[in-house]
């Protein structure tokens, strides 16, 4: 694996002395890498690319957990759920749901502990997971993909819901929806925080209400729910069926990314908060495929009423959970009232889980062009970025072909998100090869490990390969086995064959004071960036490889050392 490369062009140092730190910002601007400043003042809100410091991390556990909660408010699960419902009847969807949020919490609680025990997004996670530095980009390119895909989604559901109530064309609607997040998305998780917790309590009760008001008063809903076989006219179990289902469901895989974006601001873990911490983690985290399972469900639930109850050509619109919800309000109320709520759900649905699409997405971009441009060009550029990519995927008609792009994705996030998760409780946990405390930092780092990385590679492209066709189409359903055990089976195997020769540069970080308190938490002490002039909290910094003006040592922070474009502060490669 080749190293980073060393040029004779060093920075400028900036002396502790020179410069005063009040509140996390110089008094003085410290001299030399200009990018690294403009990354150091940006990110002090959002920590775009590094490390939460717990100076910033003042919520409690259960602020944390209901602003990540809020996140999953999306009416995508109906859409989901109504889709697979109508081609696979309702026996196959649900043991396709129940697949699916298996797989899915049983890979995600890895994560989401690591994100909350080392306050580190997936990205941080994922290079020290078997990827490498530069190795984690692919999955970062993943993770905004899969930003965007839903992006569009709610952001079609919500120009659904405005052309309904409203008559606004669903070209215009579409252009709304996208605009007005981004006023929302300047400010990071203060901003987001404070919207998901105010917004949530009105949102439950828009959805919760109608549904418990159609199972009371039409208990023969439910008959109806359970009799119905879908397009095919055969409901009953079939193992394809099942599979193909769950493989639309699997695409949300990547939601624990967007979790953990709110998981790594959680509170360190004591012997005061250790159960309200626990509590957060598994609710928050991997449990959010709970409520999703459940929106799944209500959203083929409700589409089977109106095509069983109100009208059979409502398959029409079924699957659109502002013609859902409006079916079930007017029952309840005047139909001015039930056009008016629905708009309504569907408009804070929209914002809520959106604000969180452009956040995340944005911070996957950005974390993957300075890795590798070593240029910080500010997160907002590519909330930009993921926003037009997104507006252009509605005005292309996405909702017409959601299978088909939902169960080509899952493909995708699966082989990411099994191989990390592999690699944390297999060759972290079990086999002790890879090492236990997350590595993020240039320098400590190999530029890929093929762990990780080629595990990756190969499940993603063998199931895509079956997702389309190339085994046969009786084997095609199955596309998502394939990417399981593949990123299930193959890091380990690969770990051992490398010995784990490619997880750590270095072992050292060039710094004695310890990495974690005595519970276990990543330290809260301050050493001074000798770039950016900012303090930085322990487990963030490095030694520089530049030695200062008298041959003291210096400390670099990560984000520093990401912009560095010579190579210079890099320490080097350890001996073996």
């Amino acid at each position: 694996m080749s190293d980073d490369v060393t040029s004779t062009r060093t920075l400028e140092p900036t002396t502790a002395a020179s410069t005063a730190v009040v509140s996390g910002a110089p008094i003085a601007a410290a001299a030399g890498n200009a990018d690294a400043m403009s990354a150091a003042k940006e990110s002090l809100e959002d920590y775009t690319l590094r490390f939460a410091p717990r100076s910033y991390r003042k919520w409690s556990a259960g602020v944390v957990a209901t602003s990540a909660l809020g996140g999953i408010a999306y009416l995508a699960d109906f859409s989901i759920g109504a889709n697979i419902g109508i081609a696979y009847g309702t026996v196959n969807a649900i043991l396709g749901i129940v697949v699916a949020a298996v797989i899915i919490f049983a890979t995600g609680f890895p994560l989401a502990y690591y994100a909350a025990r080392y306050n580190i997004d997936l990205d941080l996670i994922t290079r020290g997971s078997g990827f490498g530095y530069y190795g984690s980009v692919v999955t970062n390119v993943i993770f905004a993909t899969f930003t965007f895909i839903f992006f569009a989604l709610e952001g079609s559901i919500m120009a659904q819901g405005l052309e309904l109530g409203l008559g606004v064309p669903q070209w215009l609607g579409y252009a709304v929806s996208t605009i007005i997040i981004i006023p929302l998305v300047i400010y990071g998780m203060k901003t987001l925080a404070t919207l998901q917790v105010w917004t949530t309590p009105l949102w439950l009760l828009l959805m919760v209400v109608p549904v418990g008001y159609l199972v009371i008063s039409h208990p023969e809903s439910i008959d109806s729910f359970f009799a119905y076989t879908g397009e095919s006219g055969d409901g009953g179990p079939n193992l394809a069926s099942v599979m193909l289902a769950a493989g639309v469901c699997l695409s949300l895989m990547a939601q624990i990314a967007e979790q953990i974006d709110y998981l790594r601001f959680m509170p360190p873990k004591t012997a005061a908060n250790k159960g309200a911490w626990w509590r957060a983690v598994i609710l928050a985290g991997p449990g959010w495929v709970l409520f999703g399972a459940i929106k799944q469900i209500v959203g083929l639930f409700i589409a089977i009423y109106l095509i069983a109850t109100l009208d059979p050509a409502a398959s029409v619109h079924a699957n659109e959970p502002v013609h859902q919800f409006l079916g079930v309000y007017q029952e309840m109320m005047p139909a001015w009232l039930a056009m008016t709520l629905a708009v309504v759900l569907v408009v804070i649905s929209q914002i809520k889980i959106n604000v969180t699409n452009a956040y995340s997405g944005s911070l996957a971009w950005t974390n993957s062009f300075t890795r590798i441009t070593k240029t910080y060009p500010g997160r907002m550029v590519f909330v930009v970025v993921n926003l037009v990519i997104a507006l252009i995927l509605m005005e292309s008609n996405m909702f017409d072909f959601l299978n088909t792009i939902l169960g080509f994705y899952a493909n995708c996030a699966m082989a990411w998100v099994v191989t990390v998760a592999s690699d944390i409780a297999i060759n972290k946990y079990l086999l002790k090869i890879s090492p236990k405390v997350p590595e993020f930092r240039r320098g400590m780092l190999y530029a890929i490990n093929p762990v990780g990385f080629v595990s990756m590679l190969v499940s993603a492209g063998v199931s895509i390969a079956v997702f389309f066709g190339a085994l046969g189409s009786a084997v095609q359903p199955y596309s998502p086995i394939f990417a399981v055990v593949l990123a299930l089976a193959l890091p380990p195997v690969l770990a051992l064959w490398t010995r784990g020769r490619y997880y750590l540069r270095r072992t050292d970080d060039g710094i004695d004071l310890p990495m974690f308190d005595s519970d276990g938490n990543p330290s809260d002490a301050k050493l001074h960036c000798h770039v950016t002039g900012l303090e930085f909290e322990r487990p963030d910094m490095l030694r520089s490889a530049q030695d200062g003006p008298d041959g003291e040592p210096q400390y670099i922070s990560s984000l520093a050392l990401s912009t560095d474009k010579s190579g210079a502060l890099v320490l080097p490669a350890s001996e073996r």
